[in-house]
This record gives C-alpha cells, sequence and structure tokens, in this order.
C-alpha cells in the first residue's frame, strides 16, 4: 500500500513529471518526426463536426495547412489526445478521485467557453498552443515558440486583471446555516472506481497491441505517448495557466520553474534527433504568434486552465472544463475559417518567416543559447518568487480568492 500511496494517492512533484513528460515529448518526436500537441486536432474536429452538417471545408487553407485527411482514430495526433484522456482517467479512476463537480456559480460556465473560444483562437493563430507553440516548439528551435512565451506571459497578467474584478467574480455564494453545517466529512472511498481503472487500463493495452499486430506502429506509439502524457499532466497537476497564473498572483513560481527544467531536457535529446537527420517543425514568427500569445494566455486565465489543464480535470469530473474544451474547439474552428475568408493570413501571417534558431545561430550556437535562456527563465522566476515572498507583492486575500475561483468545483 505503501507505494500505492506514492504513485497514484499523492501527485507527483512537478519538476519530476514534467521532467518525464519533456523526456517522453523528445523521444516521440524521434520516433514519429512529429510532436506532442492537441489544438491541431482540435481543429481538425471542429472541420469533421461542420462536415456533419454539410459544410464542405476541404478548400478552406487552414484546414489544407495542419490537414483534414481521416479521423481522430487514424491519425498519431487524435491518438495524442485520446491518450491523454484516457491516460488522466485511469490515473484518477485508480486514485478514486473521479467526481463530478458542476461550479457553484452557474456564470463559471460562460465565463469558461468564453475563456475557451479566445484561447482557441489565440492558439491556432499562432499555430500551437502552450504545447506545440511553447513546450514542444522551443526544443523544436522555432523562434516563434519564445516570442509566443513572451506574449502568452503577458496575456496571462490582463487575464489575471479581469478575474479579479467584482464584475467577473459575481456575488459570493453563501450558504445558510451555521458554520458546523456546511462541513463535510471525508466520504468513504468508493471500491469501483481502481476496479474500473484496471479495465480501463487493459482495454486501452489491447488498442495499443492491436495497432501492433495490423502493422500500425505509429498509431501504436501515438497511443501510448498520448497514454504518457495524460498520466504525468494528471499526476503532476501540470497547468501552464498556473505557471503563468501564479507567478502574477502569489509569486510562486514552482511550476514555471519546473517547466523550464522540462524543456531543458527535451531540448539536448531533440537537438541529438535534429542532428542525426530528424527534421525540425518551425513555424512562423510573426504578428500572428504575438497576437494568438496574447489572446491565448488571456482566455486561458478566463477560463481556468490551459489545454493540459483542462484535459485532465475534464476527466476529473469538472463540468466546468468540457465546457471549456467546447469553448477551445470553437474558436479554433472560427479561426480555421477567418484564416482565408477574413484574410487573417494575409494580414497577419504572410510573408513573414520561419526563423530556425539552429540555421540562424548554428548548431553549437542555437543549442547553448536556448539552454542559457532557459537558465535565465528559471533564474528569473526563482527571483520573482523571493520578490513576492520577501518584498513588495499581492495580498494572499486576493491569490486565494482567485485560487478558489478558477478551481471551483
Amino acid at each position: 500500500m505503501g507505494l500505492y500511496q506514492k504513485v497514484f494517492k499523492n501527485y507527483w512533484n512537478p519538476f519530476v513529471a514534467i521532467s518525464i513528460a519533456g523526456l517522453v515529448s523528445a523521444l516521440y518526436f524521434g520516433i514519429t518526426g512529429t510532436v506532442w500537441a492537441v489544438t491541431g486536432e482540435f481543429t481538425r474536429l471542429g472541420g469533421h463536426i461542420l462536415g456533419w452538417f454539410g459544410i464542405d471545408v476541404s478548400q478552406w487553407s487552414y484546414f489544407q495547412l495542419v490537414g483534414l485527411e481521416g479521423n481522430p482514430v487514424t491519425r498519431t495526433d487524435g491518438w495524442i489526445v485520446i491518450g491523454m484522456l484516457f491516460g488522466a482517467m485511469i490515473t484518477i479512476l485508480l486514485s478514486n478521485s473521479f467526481k463530478i463537480r458542476v461550479p457553484k456559480q452557474k456564470r463559471r460556465l460562460i465565463q469558461g467557453f468564453i475563456g475557451g473560444i479566445i484561447a482557441g483562437f489565440g492558439a491556432r493563430l499562432a499555430l500551437g498552443c502552450n504545447l506545440a507553440a511553447f513546450f514542444t516548439g522551443v526544443p523544436q528551435f522555432s523562434f516563434h515558440s519564445w516570442i509566443f512565451m513572451a506574449a502568452t506571459a503577458i496575456g496571462t497578467f490582463f487575464g489575471v486583471k479581469v478575474v479579479q474584478t467584482k464584475w467577473w467574480r459575481g456575488k459570493p455564494n453563501l450558504q445558510k446555516g451555521s458554520l458546523n453545517s456546511v462541513v463535510t466529512q471525508n466520504a468513504p472511498e468508493s471500491k469501483i472506481q481502481p476496479v474500473l481503472g484496471l479495465v480501463l487500463a487493459s482495454v486501452y493495452s489491447g488498442i495499443v497491441l492491436y495497432f501492433f499486430t495490423i502493422g500500425k506502429p505509429l498509431l501504436a506509439t501515438a497511443c501510448i505517448a498520448g497514454a504518457l502524457f495524460g498520466i504525468l499532466i494528471e499526476r503532476g497537476q501540470i497547468c501552464f495557466t498556473s505557471a503563468f497564473r501564479d507567478l502574477w498572483i502569489s509569486g510562486r513560481a514552482m511550476m514555471s520553474k519546473a517547466i523550464a527544467v522540462g524543456m531543458a531536457i527535451s531540448v539536448v535529446i531533440t537537438f541529438i534527433y535534429i542532428q542525426n537527420g530528424s527534421l525540425a517543425l518551425i513555424k512562423v514568427a510573426g504578428p500572428s504568434t504575438v497576437i494568438g500569445g496574447l489572446l491565448f494566455g488571456f482566455g486561458i486565465v478566463l477560463a481556468g486552465g490551459c489545454e493540459t489543464g483542462m484535459m485532465y480535470r475534464a476527466m476529473e469530473g469538472q463540468l466546468l472544463f468540457w465546457v471549456v474544451g467546447a469553448g477551445n474547439i470553437v474558436g479554433a474552428t472560427f479561426l480555421a475559417y477567418g484564416w482565408d475568408h477574413l484574410g487573417i493570413y494575409h494580414g497577419l501571417a504572410e510573408n513573414w518567416p520561419k526563423v530556425n534558431l539552429i540555421e540562424v545561430w548554428g548548431p553549437t550556437g542555437a543549442l547553448i543559447g536556448t539552454l542559457a535562456m532557459l537558465a535565465v527563465w528559471f533564474y528569473l522566476s526563482n527571483w520573482w518568487e523571493k520578490r513576492f515572498r520577501y518584498g513588495k507583492g499581492i495580498t494572499p486575500q486576493k491569490g486565494e480568492r482567485l485560487a478558489q475561483i478558477t478551481k471551483e468545483a
């Protein structure tokens, strides 16, 4: 029971979880030639949904850019998303922590949906979310990832300013009765959840074996990687929203520093693969990246979670994050429409370069320079944390209140 308690009952140290995620994402790139990403698949799903209603999106230039062939169960990106949901759900059940949770303030559902739309639109405008344009983009030595990271940080700052206002928070949900009447005892643990977790793990293992058996190793690899990512984000409670938001609210920088370490590990391994022939995935660095990052950072704070945080929280039974996910799909699909129909590509992305730091700085310079920038990020995060702890900062009451709002059950 001691090992079970440590693995499934206690959350993992974020440094450990994100470091393993960085390792797995680099290995996944080396094996498949693609990266850990989710919002591209959300966009394709939006295209499929429009197709169900008779809308032909095959000629939309954005879908020609990201590809719309097949369906989620025939694409590696699809199984990354499916696997993340399965992996998170398995560990949630094994930890006996699944519970349907509805926000006490129903306005949170509308706010989450709006935040999801803004974040989804921003992510696809920048051609990636906190994963492809950030966590897995930096190890690709794509300069656009650094622009996106800075813009996201600024966007989350303004998002925090909004969610701290009284009109956003609404009236507190007060309960009648004495204080003692609202104190609840810990509910007895369910005996069925761990059993369901084992069954789900067995079924998923069967799917992986099936893909290997029929000669589709890339889909099997995506299944394995997706499940591992799901396990890691849930056990480590990895959320890029909290990494930025906590800096502005309480100065807490553990998640921010852990992400820097995880990316450093991924950078080194990805660099080895690229030097041995793997093709780096470089994205456009232009106004679309800046505006997309600002909108993404702003939206994830309004929503209460980024793509990673949203997915495992949805599997925990938090209804809010299913609504956020729907908003993400709507926002990403609207961006796909606006890419050519509203002139977004011509106005914000056309003729802007794809900057590969390996080509600009040389292999050694790119590796050392990227690691140095991550070290600076780690140092600044640590300095910011000490500044809040020993210098000027926002009062704990505000931080506690925001935590309650964004993690409302």
